[in-house]
């Protein structure tokens, strides 16, 4: 994917993807922690920085494979 519409169209679909498998997670984590007995706000709160670290993890990975393709003597990553 390199810069270009289908490129455009590729990020954004996967921003929306991310976007809302986080909403998700983040709407059912309560829930399900309530069920085992483990209410515990402080469990909630790291559950919650590891989905944000995940999912910047993945926005800088997406960054890099974007930003490779302006020279022709930088790699690719993976593919």
């Amino acid at each position: 994917m390199c810069f270009s519409l289908g490129g455009l169209l590729y990020f954004l679909i996967w921003l929306i993807v991310v976007g809302a498998v986080v909403a998700i997670i983040r709407l059912l984590l309560p829930y399900v922690l309530g069920m085992f007995g483990i209410a515990g706000d402080l469990v909630m709160r790291v559950i919650n920085i590891i989905i944000f670290a995940i999912v910047l993890i993945a926005v800088i990975y997406l960054v890099i494979d974007l930003l490779s393709c302006l020279g022709p003597g930088m790699p690719r990553l993976g593919r």
